[in-house]
């Protein structure tokens, strides 16, 4: 099994800045994909962005340019810096990992969340 725990979340004026991370701990074999992924009041789950063991990186529209994913392989660690926030950006924030296990292929785990609120 395969812990993640975030933080950084809080709240924050619009226009300003906050910088989410999460930690993979537990039984890793080699953590492949860790990815951020958000949740508004009433609506759904949905990718904010990823990147890969290797280092490819992908967005979603509404944070391209705004937001910057990255991680540290060797502490299992990936961060969302995330600048020029607005009001529609607050969300529950989730932490996504997959770990590429020998037994079962690939096991998903996700954070317990944290929140995000942006002000006007």
């Amino acid at each position: 099994q395969v812990q993640l725990v975030e933080s950084g979340g809080g709240l924050v004026q619009a226009g300003g800045s906050l910088r989410l991370s999460c930690t993979a701990s537990g039984s890793i074999f080699s953590i492949d994909a860790m990815s951020w992924y958000r949740q508004p009041p009433g609506k759904q789950r949905d990718l904010v962005a990823g990147t890969t063991r290797g280092g490819t990186t992908n967005y979603a529209d509404s944070v391209r340019g705004r937001f910057t994913i990255s991680r540290d392989n060797a502490k299992n660690t990936v961060y969302l810096q995330m600048n020029s926030l607005k009001p529609e950006d607050t969300a529950v924030y989730y932490c996504y990992c997959n770990d590429r296990t020998p037994s079962i292929g690939y096991a998903h785990y996700w954070g317990q969340g944290t929140q995000v609120t942006v002000s006007r």
